[in-house]
């Protein structure tokens, strides 16, 4: 996981969320952060694909359930 992709999904989730920055880790997903419900989620998936310009296929998104499956599904993208 690359700092800065991890960086950048953080400060989005962070965001979307609603929750400081600080207190969002690779672990962090919808059961440890009280406002990632499915809206929530949905929200942060549409913001992640503005920001990395990609566009997720339904499986990607139901595998995307933490920051660092979220990190991991992006920087594959990316190679």
């Amino acid at each position: 996981m690359t700092q800065t992709t991890f960086e950048r999904v953080r400060a989005i989730a962070a965001d979307v969320l609603q929750v400081p920055a600080a207190r969002i880790t690779p672990r962090s997903s919808m059961d440890s952060i009280e406002t990632w419900d499915s809206l929530q989620h949905l929200n942060l998936i549409l913001a992640l694909e503005q920001e990395f310009d990609v566009q997720f296929e339904p499986e990607e998104m139901e595998r995307m359930n933490s920051i660092e499956h979220i990190t991991a599904t992006l920087e594959s993208r990316q190679r």
